[in-house]
């Protein structure tokens, strides 16, 4: 039993590296419970207080990574257009990236995702600007301000992937450092 929750729990850790990139896999929280299985095997015993201090960090970065990209956007003057358009340009990008015939699949599939929140947020906030019935606001200072807010959404979205990254690899050395003492 132990062999197959230490397995569960390595397939877990790297499955919540991955979903740190990959939107809709919840990362921390997958390593955590990675981490969690390696506790309950017969060879390692990780303390109580490890175990809450890395549930506290995935589930924070977890909730940050959710608000982080709407701060980011609002702080650069975007609008909940540019905010579900980064979203929805996410989600495309990971499905469909035309940097995949040029630079490959792998690094194409890395690179898209980012690619199309940008461009995501940039058109959210273009539709959202020429919707808007403003006299003051010319082409120029539309394509400016979007510019502006699609880069504070993918700034808030590259800061959220960063923040769940470190707690995941944190968590994943944990598990390791845990599991050779466990071992040996």
């Amino acid at each position: 039993m132990d062999i197959a929750l230490i397995i569960l729990g390595i397939v877990l850790i790297i499955a919540g590296i991955i979903g740190c990139i990959l939107p809709v896999i919840p990362g921390p929280p997958l390593s955590f419970i990675g981490l969690l299985l390696l506790h309950f095997t017969s060879k390692v015993d990780i303390s109580t207080t490890m175990l809450i201090i890395t549930a506290l960090l995935a589930i924070v970065s977890t909730v940050l990574d959710y608000l982080v990209p709407v701060w980011g956007t609002k702080k650069a003057g975007g609008s909940k257009w540019g905010m579900r358009g980064s979203a929805l340009g996410l989600l495309i990008g990971l499905f469909y990236s035309p940097f995949s015939t040029i630079l490959g699949p792998i690094l194409g599939a890395f690179i898209g995702p980012f690619f199309g929140a940008f461009l995501g947020a940039f058109l959210g906030e273009i539709l959202y600007r020429n919707r808007k019935k403003s006299q003051s606001d010319t082409a120029g200072k539309k394509f400016q301000k979007s510019i502006k807010a699609a880069f504070g959404s993918f700034l808030g979205l590259i800061f959220g992937i960063a923040l769940k990254l470190f707690v995941s690899c944190f968590i994943a050395a944990i598990f390791i450092i845990e599991l050779i003492k466990g071992l040996f």
